[in-house]
């Protein structure tokens, strides 16, 4: 006696059911994970995990970490990451970039009762000039005041049919608040003000000033701006060879064995032709711990 069509159909189903259960959600798991631990493969599946010389997990080398002090200030033993948008940084649960974009140039400045914004040029104007100070150079870029805000004016006056404002009647440095003094002390020969926190400037025409610093700076784009993840581990040998006479003082190591560690810890370009060279920050700084502990 043969089986009503609907049974069957149900038969066939729970069968391939089972089937795809065993192969797909016990076999093939099984296989991945078997693989996963074979020689060379183990660490980067278990997370790339990374010790201290005393066998303590120290993170991921695969994510970044911050080497500051309990005030946030850098520490001077440890090379400096690039800066992390994810979270309050580095935090994984929080993965993203900031999401700004160059033309994010004005700042919202604070006051009673509203929350202030750095722009993006402001952030990049301020790590930059942070990070001079720390290493000793000149911390100085194209649109940025000596101050460490972005140099952009809003200029108030009538204005053409192609957009400029030929006699200016107002000059406001906007990112400056007062009492702060601007940048410039005039603009086409109208004194520049500084910006009144609150004001509304959004009629005056935005005019970013490139000002006289170098066209090279001397502080590397990686050290003033995050990675799209705000997890990226790496930075550029550029920052890293910045970054190492500092980090000898501290440490009373020489040059010549400080930029050995860092090459050390370099890789090359993927494939031999995508990316740059970088290197990893958390290798090179438990390496540091490890041959030249920091007795400070």
């Amino acid at each position: 006696m043969l089986m009503p069509s609907w049974i069957r159909r149900h038969l066939a189903a729970v069968r391939a059911l089972l089937v795809l259960t065993v192969v797909l959600g016990v076999a093939y798991p099984l296989a991945v994970f078997a693989v996963a631990q074979s020689p060379g493969l183990r660490g980067k599946a278990g997370g790339s995990v990374v010790t201290t010389a005393g066998g303590r997990t120290a993170g991921s080398a695969l994510v970044g970490q911050s080497f500051t002090g309990r005030d946030g200030r850098p520490l001077r033993q440890y090379f400096q990451s690039r800066p992390s948008a994810a979270g309050d940084g580095y935090d994984p649960l929080s993965t993203g970039a900031s999401n700004l974009g160059p033309e994010d140039v004005l700042d919202r400045l604070p006051s009673p009762g509203a929350e202030g914004r750095q722009s993006l040029l402001t952030r990049v104007c301020e790590r930059s000039k942070a990070v001079g100070e720390l290493e000793g150079v000149d911390g100085s870029r194209p649109y940025c005041t000596p101050d460490g805000v972005g140099a952009v004016l809003k200029v108030f006056g009538t204005r053409t049919a192609g957009g400029s404002v030929p006699r200016p009647t107002r000059v406001v440095s906007a990112n400056q608040a007062c009492p702060a003094r601007p940048f410039l002390t005039a603009y086409e020969g109208v004194r520049v003000e500084c910006a009144t926190p609150g004001e509304d400037l959004s009629t005056g025409l935005t005019v970013p000033i490139r000002g006289n610093a170098p066209a090279t700076p001397k502080v590397p784009a990686d050290a003033v701006t995050a990675s799209g993840s705000g997890l990226d581990p790496h930075i550029s040998p550029a920052y890293a060879m910045l970054q190492a006479p500092r980090v000898a003082r501290a440490r009373g190591m020489t040059l010549a064995q400080v930029r050995a560690a860092v090459r050390h810890n370099q890789t090359g370009r993927a494939l031999g032709f995508m990316g740059e060279p970088v290197v990893n920050v958390v290798r090179l700084n438990l390496q540091l711990d490890s041959t030249n502990p920091y007795h400070g």
